[in-house]
């Protein structure tokens, strides 16, 4: 595969619904969904998922027209009624209704058993079985409106005028829909998909067959009597503006099939107006804007910049403030329209409107993003416009859009249609060489092959001379523009899975993947830490600037500050996660929650110079008692050791050995440890200090551990080994030790690993004695040792020439004192 298609794979893509039966209009399709879908995918309109979409729910699947052959009151029951149902093909069911309407000789809809309705109104859907009603069998149900989910009505069992014969598929009398949504990952690059005639064009070309657009000849325009003033004042923003006045319609709701094509792609029906604009834009990808007539003031429309500060309510009731850069669509007095974006509250199309004006243009896409960015709004519109429309399509959209509205609103076009394009678009015209292009592509296609595709695809071939074709790319392709760009419209067609590879390629040609894999491991320790009573939390990274003015290792000119800050205590990035998990125990406390345990994993931001720098972290906090209260113990405050406990764990769970740890004491703990391994500091966790608590408003102490987690990962193990079980037993001594206050435990088991590198097995403390029995400055330590042999049982003498060798190390080294 050549390397530049490999640049495609990264591409953040937007899902696009795109209805099978709707393509079904444009183009002659065979294939069946699933079929489709491979075809779509293969040439790069990637099918995530194709969803089944039923105009009622269910499709009305074992439901059938039936007649009532008898009908008797029920033997024990007044209001129910037996009944014998015909259902084609001599098959009579016996059913139970309890209709007030239901009589013999009617058309009527049976749900058999086996089928699931979905009523109106309810959440879980009724499936249908044969039942015992007040000890007579029932084989099926009679349905009303609301019962098969096809509207309000509960009154009775409906009864149907029709010839159509016993046994039709009541799915066939309703005229009930079924269709097929492709969910496509669109890529930015294929602005040109982004509709029904985009995928369309592509079908074209992948199945051979044409294309039928709709049919624009009845359009008829009005005169010039009803015109509505149009001025363009920034031309380059709006290159093209086309329009037109329809009169004397009737706004109201959508015939069904409007509705049923809108709802399968996942757009609410709002009127018959607003959903044929809707409706044109997902057809053939051109936004198009109704306004009420009787709203655009002076009868002119003007295209122009806002003026910074002006106040603007768009259709979904936000006042907005708008800037200078945003391009608005306004009458003589105020804005109607963020141009490409969202229409305006007051000047849309209601049930009170009668005449409309009918907007379709052409704005230009730098324009268009940056209004739905100033603003925070994603439409259907600005997806489309900021990624490029077709310029060629405004005025065929605007009467594609007029001729739906006359057939589902009534009216009549009553003006010219206006089309304000000074500058037309050209087409994007170069020269490529076919030998080039295969040397790209890396597979064998003929120059014939190259120009019918391109033919297909609406690139015209303006002239051939040997392998270097002359081409004329229409707008409408915004991302065809050089000659690597039509290598990849031709293997799109082609199909990307016509691309071989090498059978000697390995893996790791295409993806060096690391051996230690960051999110795995992380997700292992907050599995770890929620395992042990630990909540995650996820605090912001926003924060204020005094909290690093109280710790005097950061420096403030560090700081990464924020430009559109919200307010003060929001106006930098953290450089510590202290003070933000500080703030999250405070909200707990606050609100009686006292006993707590916390870990987040997060990031510190950091400028030096004119770089910046992120670092990545794991902090725990501990707070409280280590365990509620309970009858069967009593809760005991939490200490250094507990939360030194799970630091241990997370270490020990990544395969991290032989780590030193070396006591501290700073500006942030009180008394605490460094935790070391090959002379770099993985964390540090202690006891936070007392004017720092005071400073965030806490009154109880907190255990606060801060480990670095790019450096955990970094020195963790990932490969597992093995050892076979020791056949001879441990052997456990122990001594007591007086020593100084200043002297750790770190360094007594650091001495006992020197001592004895071999039969050592574990070193710990299981007592610690200060009192008025020792010396001032003193302190007793109770140590154990295990040593375990691997060749042979240990015997006295052996396990006592340690033990002297570990009591001369300490009386050395530390000057202690043993007791004995």
């Amino acid at each position: 595969m050549p390397l530049w298609w490999l640049s495609l794979v990264g591409q953040k893509k937007t899902n696009m619904r795109i209805s099978y039966n709707w393509l079904k209009q444009f183009i002659n399709i065979e294939e069946s969904p699933e079929e489709l879908g491979k075809i779509l995918t293969d040439a790069g309109l990637e099918v995530e998922a194709i969803e089944k979409h039923e105009s009622v729910k269910g499709g009305l699947e074992n439901v059938i027209i039936a007649q009532v052959i008898t009908c008797v009151p029920h033997p024990n029951a007044d209001k129910l009624r037996l009944t014998t149902v015909d259902t084609g093909n001599g098959v009579v069911l016996p059913v139970v209704c309890g209709a007030p309407n239901v009589a013999a000789g009617q058309k009527v809809i049976l749900a058999k058993v086996g089928a699931i309705l979905y009523p109106v109104g309810q959440t879980e859907p009724l499936k249908i079985s044969k039942a015992k009603i007040r000890g007579e069998v029932s084989e099926g149900m009679l349905c009303a409106e609301d019962e098969l989910g096809l509207g309000q009505s509960h009154d009775g069992i409906l009864v149907l005028d029709t010839d159509l014969p016993i046994g039709t598929p009541a799915a066939a009398y309703f005229n009930l829909t079924t269709d097929y949504v492709f969910e496509i990952g669109l890529t930015p690059n294929r602005a040109d998909a982004a509709s029904h005639l985009g995928v369309a064009r592509d079908l074209k070309a992948l199945l051979k067959k044409p294309i039928c657009l709709p049919e624009l000849d009845h359009f008829k325009a009005g005169d010039n009597k009803n015109l509505v003033k149009i001025s363009v004042e920034n031309s380059i923003a709006c290159p093209r503006y086309t329009g037109l006045v329809i009169k004397n319609v009737v706004v109201k709701d959508s015939p069904e099939w409007l509705k049923t094509k809108l709802l399968a792609i996942g757009v609410n029906p709002i009127n018959n107006v607003v959903d044929v604009t809707n409706y044109v834009l997902h057809e053939l990808g051109q936004p198009l804007h109704a306004f009420d007539l009787q709203k655009i003031e002076g009868n002119q429309i003007i295209i122009k910049n806002a003026k910074d500060g002006d106040k603007f309510i768009t259709l979904d009731g936000t006042e907005r403030t708008l800037k200078g850069t945003d391009l608005i669509i306004s009458n003589t007095t105020e804005p109607m329209c963020l141009a490409g974006v969202m229409g305006g509250k007051t000047s849309g199309v209601s049930t009170l409107t009668t005449n409309i004006f009918l907007e379709s243009a052409y704005f230009s896409p730098e324009t268009v993003r940056k209004s739905a960015q100033n603003h925070g709004l994603k439409t259907d519109s600005s997806f489309r416009f900021e990624r490029g429309t077709d310029p060629n399509m405004p005025l065929f959209a605007l009467k594609r859009a007029a001729l739906l509205i006359l057939e589902l609103a009534g009216g009549e076009i009553a003006s010219e249609v206006q089309d304000v394009y000074p500058h037309k678009i050209k087409d994007f015209e170069y020269e490529v060489s076919c030998g080039r292009i295969r040397r790209l592509l890396g597979i064998k296609v003929s120059d014939d092959e190259i120009s019918t595709i391109l033919q297909d695809l609406g690139i015209k071939i303006n002239n051939k001379e040997q392998d270097i074709l002359q081409l004329s790319v229409p707008p409408f392709k915004v991302d065809v523009q050089r000659e690597a760009d039509i290598a990849e419209e031709i293997l799109r067609i082609v199909g990307l899975s016509k691309v071989e590879l090498n059978p000697y390629l390995g893996a790791n040609y295409l993806a060096d993947f690391p051996e230690k894999d960051k999110d795995k491991l992380t997700a292992l320790l907050a599995n770890v830490l929620a395992d042990n009573g630990y909540n995650e939390i996820i605090t912001n990274s926003i924060t204020k600037p005094a909290y690093a003015e109280k710790i005097k290792s950061l420096d403030v000119s560090q700081n990464v500050d924020i430009l559109n800050k919200l307010s003060e205590d929001l106006a930098v990035m953290r450089q510590t996660m202290l003070f933000s998990g500080l703030e999250a125990i405070l909200y707990n406390v606050n609100r009686k929650q006292k006993d707590l345990k916390f870990f987040e994993f997060g990031k510190t931001y950091h400028k030096t110079g004119d770089k910046y720098l992120e670092k990545n972290h794991l902090v725990l906090f501990a707070i409280g008692n280590t365990t509620n209260e309970s009858w069967i113990e009593k809760p005991a405050p939490i200490e250094f050791h507990d939360l030194m406990k799970m630091v241990q764990m997370v270490i020990q769970k990544i395969k991290i050995k032989d780590v030193k740890l070396e006591p501290i004491s700073d500006e942030v703990w009180i008394e605490g440890l460094a935790i070391v391994k090959n002379n770099k500091e993985l964390g540090r966790i202690g006891k936070v200090q007392n004017a720092l608590l005071k400073f965030a408003d806490l009154k109880h102490a907190v255990y606060y551990a801060d480990l670095d987690i790019d450096l955990l990962i970094k020195q963790s193990e990932t490969k597992l080994q093995y050892e076979e079980i020791s056949k001879f037993p441990e052997v456990r001594r122990d001594l007591s030790l007086v020593i100084d206050k200043k002297v750790t435990f770190a360094e007594i088991e650091e001495i006992a690993k020197k001592a004895e590198k071999q039969l050592l097995k574990s070193t710990n403390i299981f007592d610690v004695y200060e009192g008025d029995k020792l010396e001032a400055g003193k302190k007793s330590y109770s140590v154990s040792f295990t040593f375990q042999p691997t060749e042979k049982t240990l015997t006295d003498e052996e396990v006592d020439k340690i033990m002297q060798k570990l009591i001369q190390s300490y009386e050395s080294i530390t000057g202690a004192v043993i007791r004995k």
